[in-house]
């Protein structure tokens, strides 16, 4: 059996106010390498150059809550920076930056809950022993 690597394309999470997440997304993505990517009226794109992987959009549907996504890391230190980042620009603590055990003994991660209760993680995937 291959094992395939899979990758998800772009996600967007539909918000109330989006200068509020704006900023937050900017603060907490910048140590990941993350920047605005694209931006109009309504929405701003966050990613890498050419690759504008991950979007917030002011809509009149309801907003998006409740949903996780993992943003990868290249270092420890990048987890805790994304976290001291992400909760000094109205994120709200879930987890603080530790090792998880739990899914790997490399698996280190942090949580906070965005202006929209949405639970975004930053993890660095180390060796495992």
């Amino acid at each position: 059996m291959t094992v395939r690597q899979v990758v998800v394309d772009h996600v967007l999470f539909v918000v109330r106010d989006l200068e509020a997440s704006r900023r937050f997304y900017e603060a907490a993505l910048a140590p990941l390498g993350f920047t605005v990517q694209y931006e109009e009226e309504h929405c701003v794109s966050f990613g890498v150059e050419r690759a504008d992987d991950f979007a917030i959009c002011r809509g009149d549907e309801t907003p998006t809550t409740g949903a996780h996504v993992a943003f990868l890391a290249e270092s420890r230190e990048a987890v805790d920076a994304f976290f001291e980042a992400a909760v000094s620009s109205g994120g709200r603590q879930k987890s603080r930056p530790s090792l998880r055990a739990e899914y790997h003994t490399g698996y280190y991660g942090a949580f906070v809950w965005d202006p929209e209760d949405n639970n975004i993680e930053a993890v660095f995937h180390g060796p495992r022993e």
